[in-house]
């Protein structure tokens, strides 16, 4: 099975090399993979580093670029739709999530059989943030958890792993990447939670801040919500299938 390793990234010029490594490390004898880097709108040298890494030997690596910055879940879905592989693993770019965890993750999600939707979530239990900015991380997980009843303890971490089309066949909007558990527990999926390692940032600061966790996050929070009670409703209307085929899910118009 083909791996497709997909990494938004915004300004993350002296990460890339450090962490490229460490994937080639990680999985170049244990699965076939690539590396898909999204470069989202970045003003540094991160689309160029990026170019001369895959042109110095890190043939595995793609690049894509958004000419402006348009958000990490829509890097994600670029990065995804580009994808080969058949699974997905989701990295941050500034290495905090350790690519040798990754193995782990994928033994896991090989026990599911072909063809179903699941979703193996990383949890950061011993976090290397600031004490503020675990303060709010805290906070918008446990509202997220107790909202929408995903069963997750720490839904922001990148490191995840999916299907590709189980993440192609969710309904997209700004900030999805924030309820991937959520939105694909909604469409009869399994969602397994993983301690991994987290670590300090080396280079750099967090592109992608938090200030919308609260604010703009609740917006969202309303909307996966009622994601989960349309679908509910819609699963209550079609109990009787009208065609000898089965129960089809109503396609969202967005």
């Amino acid at each position: 099975m083909r791996i497709s390793v997909v990494i938004p990234a915004k300004n993350e010029e002296e990460n890339l090399k450090p962490l490229i490594e460490e994937i080639y490390r990680a999985l170049i004898d244990v699965v076939n993979f690539e590396v898909i880097y999204v470069d989202d709108g970045s003003t540094d040298k991160t689309f160029e580093n990026l170019l001369y890494l895959k042109a110095s030997g890190f043939d595995r690596v793609n690049v894509l670029r958004h000419k402006h910055s348009v958000g990490q879940s829509t890097a994600i879905r670029t990065g995804v739709s580009h994808a080969d592989g058949e699974l997905v693993v989701t990295l941050d770019a500034d290495g905090q999530n350790d690519p040798s965890d990754i193995p782990n993750l994928l033994t896991m999600a090989s026990q599911f059989p072909l063809g179903s939707h699941f979703c193996i979530a990383g949890h950061r239990k011993n976090r290397k943030d600031t004490a503020w900015k675990r303060f709010q991380s805290k906070l918008a997980n446990s509202v997220r958890s107790k909202f929408l009843n995903d069963d997750t303890p720490d839904t922001g971490c990148g490191l995840k792993v999916f299907p590709k089309q189980t993440f192609l066949d969710l309904p997209y909007f700004d900030h999805m990447h924030r309820f991937l558990p959520a939105l694909i527990r909604r469409q009869g999926g399994i969602i397994k939670v993983v301690e991994v390692n987290h670590r300090d940032r080396q280079f750099g600061k967090s592109k992608y801040n938090m200030l919308g966790r609260l604010g703009v996050g609740l917006i969202d929070m309303a909307g996966v919500y009622w994601l989960q009670k349309r679908n509910k409703l819609n699963c209550i209307h079609r109990s009787k299938p009208d065609i000898d085929s089965g129960f089809i899910r109503t396609p969202f118009p967005f």
